[in-house]
């Protein structure tokens, strides 16, 4: 009964697959990279024996990065534009917003060049996104936006910009070091400074990887990652060891004596690393019935703990409860919401949805969204670990009775109560109305 595990503890598929994905390179969304790591990520759910592997395209707004910079007085800066940022330049009197909380733009920031950093401060009790950061400089009359990295080892930070609604932002943004933003701070705060960005924004396609294991049945578990990563690295992981671990998960549930008792419905998607479109799209398609819960790998690899947010579905919690405890392995559960990944579309339309990610030493994000998001950061036995626990963990919800689902409104409660709404409204990510209902 237990023979899959030392399968799954010696398997070198997830690893194998991990390394033809961060061999591709740049898997910009609707970028040839892109297709070609959805591409493989069929071929390979294809060969472990999934029924129906395929790609399902779709357009997106594309993005292909230039050169891009900061031009002081007397020098220029290097920097890294954010995706969907649009071209051009913009002038103006450089202000430091610090960390970017939202009273940091209540100043007269009318044609500024806006800097801020990556991260939020100890005392501050909830994350805020880099986007509610720049819409927020936006809406106070910024006419640029420099995202300034707040870990040490020069390496610029990136990270889209734009809405569903209007895809392309409307200010030039950039990424810097923590270094090169600091002494841009020091030295120019309050001089004109011009921010320029040339880029393209050709139209594209992205695409979803779809398969499926176990009994045909109506309604499935929904085993997920994305394959998409940001341009200027090997996306290792964020979010390669994500899928990785999703087809290492498929090898070891096909491998366990005990059949599931549910189909279980493996999706891949493209897009996610620009306001999660393949999900978006994904869970408009579905009826929510037919999903009996999402679990989705995005950052599984950084650390040997999961951390598994449940999104206040308190099945979900103790189904990971019961994982830990069978296996005495630890797993760090976070019951709060957590809008930023692939999972959340469907949360949002009140079905059972799991982020898996894992605790890392960092603060942050930490090399995700740089050029040192490689491959050398990560090791076999924590993709291997990782997949023991989850190959049960989704046969356990694939064998339980239905889960209660949740009305929007309570999902939208749940964001207030974490002063997660306000952030939000401000990036045009809210799903609901005004009264917290689609």
């Amino acid at each position: 009964m237990t023979d899959w595990i030392g399968g799954t503890f010696t398997s070198d598929v997830g690893w194998e697959h991990l390394e033809r994905l961060v061999d591709i390179g740049d898997r910009m969304a609707g970028g040839a990279g892109e297709r070609e790591g959805l591409t493989a990520t069929r071929d390979a759910l294809d060969k472990l024996g999934a029924r129906n592997a395929h790609v399902d395209e779709f357009d997106v707004q594309g993005w292909v990065r230039s050169s891009s910079g900061v031009d002081t007085p007397d020098e220029s800066v290097d920097t890294t534009a954010l995706p969907r940022s649009p071209a051009g330049t913009a002038t103006g009197r450089l202000v430091d917003c610090g960390d970017g909380l939202p009273d940091d733009f209540d100043a007269d920031l009318d044609g500024a060049v806006v800097v801020v950093s990556s991260t939020v401060p100890d005392h501050y009790d909830r994350f805020i996104h880099r986007r509610e950061k720049y819409y927020r400089a936006v809406e106070a009359g910024a006419s640029a936006f420099v995202f300034r990295n707040h870990t040490p080892g020069c390496l610029a930070p990136t990270g889209s910009v734009g809405t569903d609604d209007s895809p392309l932002g409307p200010v030039p943004a950039v990424g810097v070091s923590k270094e090169a933003g600091t002494r841009l701070c020091r030295r120019h705060a309050g001089d004109e400074v011009t921010v320029r960005v040339d880029c393209a924004t050709p139209e594209a396609t992205s695409g979803v990887v779809r398969a499926d294991i176990g009994p045909d049945t109506d309604r499935a578990v929904y085993l997920t990652s994305h394959v998409d990563a940001h341009d200027v690295a090997e996306g290792a992981v964020d979010n390669a060891a994500g899928t990785a671990t999703v087809l290492e998960v498929v090898r070891a549930l096909r491998a366990r004596d005990a059949p599931l008792d549910r189909r279980v419905r493996v999706v891949c998607f493209g897009a996610e690393e620009v306001g999660l479109r393949g999900s978006k799209r994904e869970a408009d398609l579905v009826d929510p019935d037919a999903v009996q819960a999402v679990v989705n790998c995005d950052g599984v690899c950084r650390g040997r703990t999961l951390q598994c947010y449940t999104n206040g579905f308190d099945a979900l919690e103790v189904a990971v409860n019961d994982v830990a405890d069978r296996f005495d392995h630890p797993i760090s559960v976070r019951p709060t919401p957590h809008p930023h990944s692939d999972h959340w579309p469907f949360v949002a339309r009140g079905i059972p949805g799991l982020l898996v990610s894992s605790e890392g030493d960092e603060r942050g994000r930490g090399w995700g969204h740089t050029r040192a998001d490689t491959l050398d950061k990560l090791e076999r036995r924590t993709l291997r670990e990782g997949a023991i626990l989850l190959a049960p963990l989704v046969a356990a919800l694939a064998d339980a009775d239905r889960i209660d689902r949740r009305s929007p409104d309570a999902v939208a409660a749940d964001l207030e109560r974490a002063d997660l709404a306000e952030g939000m409204r401000a990036t045009g990510a809210w799903p609901f109305g005004s009264g917290g209902s689609f």
